[in-house]
């Protein structure tokens, strides 16, 4: 008998038990939708922690000034001004065999005010650098010129959501906004980065040069003699060991400070990539648990379809009997079953992999969970679905193949 032969024998049987086999497939369609559900999930919340990283730009590291106290009370980090402008440059000229860039960056927040319309925001003073360590371009307009760093100029760089909320439709360039009546001409916009890994805008954020942001704007003396900044954003080599790029920071940073060995350090250093890649590998471990558990599914629909199968050889020992009587080999039949279990499984698999599509894309628009389809899941899943029926199917099969044939003619 050929093998197109044989497939319709099999199909012609199981359409004879139509809900048997429908109840039969129940497990495969259940496992195999729940495996693609899961992985979809699990493999969106790896792109969503990816989406983070490349916002933030990638191997980042960040140093803050120390916390100050003020008559017993702590403030928060970055509230005193420990490190400088010059701690920056001596990071990215002493450690080349670490970090592409280091990057200064003097914050302030203040009420915006372009025209009839205002916006509350936070405001940055940058050099150069900052757009190399943060990787972000600009959408219009140019960056800061070397003449406007040193010369503290009044322009400005803005977000997409400040461009927004100030200007609307039109373009933002070369118009005039004002941080705490300080006018500043608008020279660039920057490229739209979405939210940060605290879900915080990334695009509403003004930036300035770093000259302007301290003389002008924030017009602190003290600061503004020590070159102070509060924070430094690094930007590492790829590939490097972000433990001793981090070891030799701090080291560097504490012989700069000249702190003692017994002193605690006046800055706080932290590895943006590490704590994004926790979380992207604590992402993708609970993914493999959801889907080991899902695969609980396939594995007793596989033991439901053997014992079906076990059930149908029962049924049909006579015919089995005839089979062989009239010519039938002993693979025939083996093969006979083995189709019948694996198409069980196989329609069950295609079955679970649209309700797995689906109800991934429910999930996806109904509770706004970020997913993630792969054409290689649901080819895996089919593959996993035939590989069951083959499996759990060799059993029955084999056993209708060895049944002797007067034997089964002799069976009631």
């Amino acid at each position: 008998m050929n093998f197109y032969a044989t497939l319709l024998v099999a199909l012609k049987a199981l359409a004879t038990n139509k809900l048997r086999s429908a109840l039969t497939m129940l497990g495969i369609i259940i496992g195999v939708a729940a495996v693609i559900v899961m992985i979809a999930v699990g493999g969106g919340a790896r792109a969503q922690v990816e989406a983070q990283i490349k916002s933030l730009g990638s191997n980042l590291m960040m140093i803050f000034s120390a916390s100050a106290s003020f008559t017993g009370a702590r403030a928060a980090v970055g509230a005193a001004f420990t490190i400088s402008e010059d701690d920056a440059y001596a990071i990215a000229r002493e450690l080349p065999e670490y970090v592409v860039a280091a990057a200064p960056v003097l914050r302030g927040s203040g009420q915006i005010v372009a025209g009839g319309a205002n916006w509350s925001t936070s405001f940055y003073g940058v050099t150069p650098e900052y757009f190399e360590v943060r990787e972000w371009g600009l959408a219009e307009g140019r960056a800061f010129e070397a003449a406007e760093l040193n010369g503290a100029a009044k322009v400005a760089i803005i977000g997409k959501t400040v461009a927004t909320n100030l200007f609307g439709e039109e373009s933002p360039l070369d118009r005039t906004i004002r941080i705490r009546t300080v006018p500043l001409t608008v020279v660039g916009v920057l490229d739209a980065k979405g939210q940060s890994p605290g879900g915080s805008d990334l695009d509403d954020i003004v930036l300035l040069p770093i000259t302007t942001a301290r003389n002008r704007v924030l017009g602190t003396t003290a600061v503004a003699k020590s070159r102070s900044v509060g924070s430094i954003q690094i930007k590492l080599i790829d590939g490097v060991d972000g433990k001793a790029a981090e070891e030799a920071v701090r080291e560097l940073l504490r012989q700069r400070h000249r702190l003692q060995p017994d002193q605690e350090d006046d800055f706080t250093l932290r590895n943006m990539t590490e704590i994004l890649q926790t979380r992207e590998e604590s992402s993708r471990v609970m993914a493999l648990l959801l889907a080991a558990v899902a695969s609980v599914s396939l594995l007793v629909g596989g033991i439901g379809i053997m014992n079906i199968m076990l059930v149908s050889v029962t049924e049909r020992t006579r015919e089995i009997g005839l089979r062989r009587a009239v010519g039938a080999r002993a693979r025939d039949i083996l093969l006979q079953f083995l189709v019948e279990s694996i198409t069980l499984s196989l329609i069950g698999g295609l079955v679970g992999v649209a309700l797995g599509i689906g109800g991934a894309e429910l999930i996806a628009e109904w509770a706004g969970w970020p997913i993630r389809l792969v054409p290689t899941t649901i080819l895996l899943a089919v593959g996993t679905a035939s590989a069951i029926g083959i499996f759990f199917g060799w059993y029955p099969a084999r056993q209708a193949a060895h049944l002797s044939p007067i034997e089964a003619l002799r069976h009631e």
